[in-house]
């Protein structure tokens, strides 16, 4: 999985998780809001995946580039 897709689907977690957790405050449910509490956690944890994937391709296609150069 790229890190774009990470990112995306760590969005889509967190936002999903919130309104869980609204739901679950709006109608009394601990359970509910536990639920949406972890998979907004979850989220968080591939939004960073995400971006630690994009930062390591970005550090290694400059290293190729310099090689690239330096030959």
């Amino acid at each position: 999985m790229s890190g774009t897709t990470d990112k995306i689907k760590g969005i889509a977690n967190e936002t999903i998780g919130k309104a869980k957790q609204g739901i679950g405050e709006a109608t009394g449910s601990d359970h509910l809001q536990g639920e949406g509490a972890l998979q907004e956690a979850k989220g968080h944890a591939q939004k960073a995946v995400g971006d630690a994937k994009n930062a390591t391709k970005e550090a290694v296609d400059k290293a190729a580039d310099a090689a690239k150069r330096n030959l």
